[in-house]
């Protein structure tokens, strides 16, 4: 059987500007960084994968179904701007889902049965730990820390030396890391 890779992106301050749950298309607007590395990588033959945690759902500030048009129209312009569309946008809607609801790796574990990953050769780039831990608890060792602001890791802890991610300050940093430790 051959195994698969994939790019494992967070989507709020990632894919897009993070106003705050973001739910409504007048207030989402993508980095541009994020197109370039999604063509990089899915050029590669990674598979593209959005693990998001969306516990504006529960807390009754939008739906699923507003989050499912959001994720519509974010697949249209990728799709318009690429010609591709992520391979599958996996979220968690609940506060207190210890399966999914990341640090845990549910999601993560999810897209490797469904695509048949090899967890070793694929990434995960979050702007948040929760986002490094999920991925370390799936078996990642390729974890990324985005810091698009200087003043974005001020308050966190600095858990390198458990994890053993990459802080990074936008997303054309990825590749040239992965060139360095010969991954891609």
């Amino acid at each position: 059987m051959k195994f698969n890779k994939a790019i494992f992106f967070d989507r709020d301050g990632v894919i897009n500007d993070d106003l705050g749950y973001v739910h409504k298309i007048d207030d989402f607007r993508f980095y541009e960084d994020f197109f370039s590395c999604a063509e990089q990588f899915k050029k590669h033959g990674y598979k593209l994968i959005v693990v998001t945690n969306q516990s504006g759902i529960q807390r009754g500030l939008y739906t699923i179904k507003d989050f499912l048009i959001l994720s519509c129209y974010m697949q249209g312009c990728i799709y318009d701007r690429l010609g591709f569309y992520l391979d599958r946008i996996y979220f968690c809607p609940l506060l207190q889902d210890s399966i999914r609801r990341k640090p845990s790796p549910g999601m993560l574990l999810a897209a490797k049965e469904t695509f048949a990953l090899d967890m070793s050769k694929c990434l995960i780039v979050g702007d948040n730990i929760s986002d490094v831990e999920a991925g370390y608890n799936a078996g990642l060792s390729n974890l990324f820390l985005l810091q698009r602001k200087p003043d974005d890791f001020s308050d966190m802890r600095d858990l390198n030396s458990k994890y053993h991610y990459h802080k990074i300050r936008d997303l054309s940093q990825i590749s040239a890391i992965l060139q360095d430790n010969s991954l891609s």
